[in-house]
């Protein structure tokens, strides 16, 4: 009889957890405590990354490679996402909680590179702060980061933004250089999310020599690995050897000599050069591919060290399709919410997904990660033919008669969105006796086409870029959506509009407390639910597989990625050949 999934898994993380990770060998550069020097990390993204200029990122794919160039006043600790001091070494906040004091560290040097004279990089001055959140605050349409940083926040920046559209001139009140090693952020009022809007990859800090020489393919930093190269198949990112940061022993950072991020478009490619020895992990595997993987070499996982590392966990991420509320006929209420009950979500899950979801999505945007925030508060969408049948009838198409053909536009994602479009539309078939058609297209193309309304449906998730479901219903604020349906909108790519809704998470970002902002959100967050912009089919978890030689990886719910104190205990000859391809820009 074979064994159950969850047996296995308890299995495999039991041995795991149980093993003397200390009793491999490593090479001849070693370090204190026992830490390595020297190697190649490789990892796998299945997009390719669509820009690493700051301001305008807003994939997790580009972020994951931007989070390893840039660095700001603050990071994330991967381990808890708690927010950690980076180059700024300490910072003094008023007791109205309005004004916050930032010291930089001294001798924090950016990259090398040719935008500076003799290619040798210069120290980071608070001026250079000043300079970044300026271009983060300009009108252009490279920034798509503003309205959720910024924006209503910073004391000035709404004037700035507007003066930029023009003939720039002049700076953000909100914002004072105080010396070369102390800045100043001035708030509208309090927000118990401005730090981490701080950590963000959009509020890092940028060389304005390497703007001026690269334009916005300006790949210039402070970070713990320096662009080296990209083709359509790799990225390669090798050792900042003028890095600044040290662990608690006092080791200079980082560890790796090279990072190649690879492009494989698909899971089966992914676990196949994984179990090759080409990738140092797998992250988003089906469940059904890791139960196969764990029965046929379950000594891998048993092993004393193990060679494999198993992990799984909820993540703060929520996946769902978006309707284009523009036009026909997702403008009219009925028809969204006779859409939204009509799909079964966990047939999805569990004939599609094979388990491998933390749980259908019928409450709201928000997933189930953040403590005090109890999202089955919210009436979301549950599956139920009969009322779906009912509100599309109410609606003017009883039985789906005279409903127009329409389009659902969504990226590959390694063909588990493909696989999802066709159960989707298979039960609107079945339920509603209404044709959809799909189109997979590159994630690029998506991005842009959802921006331009292009489209009457597109497939969408979220996955937090700081912990709170603020960012969740940041998507929805109609406060970014711009009247002029042939400019852009992001990332209320809907373009929803609710007074309600809106004055509801305004009063949640400047609550003074997290219970009070918490109130506010779950109300937004119904307002939200009850109009139905989206579709929300289900919260994510991960499956994650890890060569038990990575160590110091700490996997978390937002994603977040920092390489620099990761090191390999066996570590292989550094990529040497792949870290000269191209000089870093």
């Amino acid at each position: 009889m074979k064994k159950s999934l969850f047996f296995i898994l308890s299995l495999a993380v039991f041995y795991t957890s149980c093993s003397n990770s200390g009793s491999e060998s490593g090479s001849n550069r070693v370090a204190k405590g026992d830490k390595v020097y020297g190697g190649t990390l490789r990892i796998n993204e299945t997009e390719q990354y669509q820009t690493l200029y700051p301001f305008s990122i807003t994939d997790i794919g580009s972020a994951h490679i931007a989070q390893q160039i840039y660095e700001g006043l603050v990071k994330f600790n991967t381990k808890d996402l708690s927010i950690i001091p980076c180059i700024a070494e300490k910072w003094d906040v008023d007791a109205a909680g309005t004004t916050y004091t930032f010291h930089l560290r001294h001798g924090v040097m950016f990259q090398d590179n040719e935008c500076f004279p003799e290619g040798k990089g210069r120290e980071v001055k608070a001026g250079d702060f000043k300079y970044s959140f300026e271009l983060l605050c300009t009108d252009t349409k490279e920034n798509s980061n503003y309205s959720a940083t910024f924006k209503d926040r910073v004391v000035g920046a709404n004037k700035f933004f507007e003066a930029s559209k023009g003939k720039p001139n002049g700076e953000i009140e909100g914002i004072k250089v105080i010396d070369d090693y102390t800045i100043k952020i001035m708030l509208n009022a309090p927000s118990s999310s401005f730090m981490y809007v701080l950590a963000s990859p959009a509020a890092t800090v940028i060389p304005k020599e390497a703007v001026e020489k690269y334009g916005v393919d300006a790949k210039v930093g402070t970070g713990p690995f320096v662009f080296a190269s990209a083709s359509a198949e790799k990225v390669i990112l090798k050792r900042n050897d003028n890095y600044y940061a040290t662990d608690s022993l006092g080791n200079k950072l980082p560890f790796l000599d090279s990072i190649v991020v690879t492009f494989l478009p698909t899971k089966k490619q992914e676990l196949d050069n994984f179990q090759n020895g080409d990738l140092a992990m797998v992250i988003g595997l089906p469940s059904e591919s890791i139960k196969d993987m764990v029965e046929s070499q379950i000594a891998d996982f048993q092993n004393k060290p193990p060679k494999y590392v198993l992990e799984r966990s909820p993540e703060m991420a929520s996946q769902y399709y978006e309707f284009n509320l523009t036009k026909e006929p997702f403008n009219n209420l009925k028809v969204r919410q006779a859409f939204s009950y009509a799909i079964d979500k966990n047939k999805i899950i569990e004939d599609v997904l094979k388990g491998e979801a933390y749980g259908p999505g019928t409450n709201g945007i928000s997933p189930p990660s953040f403590k005090g925030y109890d999202i089955t508060k919210i009436i979301g969408y549950d599956f139920d033919a009969a009322k779906a049948k009912k509100l599309l009838a109410e609606a003017g198409y009883p039985n789906g008669k005279g409903f127009p053909k329409v389009k659902i536009e969504l990226n590959s994602g390694g063909s588990k969105n493909a696989n999802v479009v066709l159960e989707i539309q298979k039960q609107l078939k079945d339920v509603l006796n209404v044709d959809v058609d799909f189109e997979v297209v590159p994630q690029k193309q998506k991005l842009e086409d959802a921006k331009y309304a292009r489209a009457e449906m597109f497939r969408s998730a979220w996955i937090a870029d700081f912990p709170s479901p603020e960012n969740f219903l940041w998507t929805m604020y109609g406060g970014s959506v711009p009247s002029d349906l042939t400019l852009p909108s992001y990332p209320n790519t809907p373009r929803y509009k609710n007074a309600e809704f809106d004055k509801l998470f305004v009063a949640g970002q400047m609550a003074k407390t997290q219970e009070e902002a918490y109130d506010n959100f779950l109300k937004a967050e119904q307002v939200l639910m009850s109009d139905a912009p989206i579709l929300v089919l289900w919260y994510d978890e991960n499956y994650r597989l890890i060569k038990s030689n990575v160590r110091n990886f700490f996997s978390n719910p937002m994603r977040y990625r920092d390489y620099s104190a990761v090191y390999l205990k066996d570590a292989a000859p550094a990529a040497t050949a792949d870290a000269k391809k191209g000089e870093a820009k």
